[in-house]
């Protein structure tokens, strides 16, 4: 009906390019609104965790739905000759470790702490024998999942090295098994920002932040529908004004 209040008859071959093009934006317009909102609930639910108040223990049953990103302030002693040094990155991008040491809790069981990030020439312990701390210690922090292993990733054939204490990803059962304390938790607990004596590890690590750029996308692909729209209009205009030009050019 619009079209021929224009006055544009379709024609097969344009119409048959465009239409698809057009539908085939405007679902996945559609589809990023819907992961818009999405993304938008993850991010309000885990600022909500954030701002809760850390749970007094750690959790018996734990549930990343529910649990992941909950602060939570455990005490116990860190077992440092079973340290783990995690590749990493620093806030400024420069390549760095993250110390991951398990941690005998006050209340029985072990758990794995991320105590944070260290420059390359402080990975050994010697050179930070002052952050070592001994004796029952406090650590407050956010429980976490360790991420999985991407298709890229895999296919690159990344892998840890244990014997060399080489971790370029974090397995918890290869982490277990090199701690050699029996079954840990199962998440790392990332210690929250603080003074570290000697001022390493640094803390804080953890990244609430989740890349949201739908909307981006919403208004791409939405533009796109519409210029392919505005574009097939006009090629229809102006044919029919070419075929009205001829039509007068052959009246006698």
């Amino acid at each position: 009906m619009a079209l021929r209040l224009f006055g544009i008859r379709p024609l097969l071959w344009p119409t048959l390019v465009t239409a698809p093009a057009v539908l085939g934006a405007l679902a996945l317009g559609t589809w990023q609104v819907q992961r818009l909102q999405w993304k938008n609930e993850i991010i309000a639910e885990r600022q909500a965790r954030r701002e809760a108040p850390p749970l007094a223990a750690l959790p018996e049953k734990f549930d990343p739905a529910q649990h992941e990103f909950r602060k939570v302030r455990v005490g116990g002693r860190f077992l440092h000759a079973k340290e783990m040094h995690l590749a990493a990155l620093t806030p400024r991008g420069n390549h760095a470790f993250h110390v991951v040491t398990p941690m005998r809790l006050e209340g029985g069981g072990v758990v794995l702490v991320n105590r944070g990030w260290v420059p390359r020439d402080r990975k050994d312990p010697e050179s930070r024998r002052v952050g070592q701390v001994e004796g029952t210690v406090s650590v407050e922090g956010y429980l976490r999942v360790p991420a999985p292993l991407t298709w890229a990733q895999r296919l690159a054939g990344v892998k840890n090295d244990p014997v060399k204490n080489v971790w370029l990803h974090a397995d918890l059962a290869e982490m277990e098994r090199f701690a050699g304390q029996g079954e840990i938790k199962p998440y790392i607990l990332e210690a929250g920002p603080g003074e570290a004596p000697g001022g390493f590890p640094v803390g804080g690590i953890t990244r609430f932040e989740v890349p949201n750029e739908h909307l981006q996308y919403v208004i791409t692909w939405y533009a796109m529908a519409l210029i392919g729209i505005v574009i097939y209009l006009l090629y229809h205009r102006r044919r029919a004004r070419e075929l009205a030009g001829a039509g007068a050019a052959k009246a006698p």
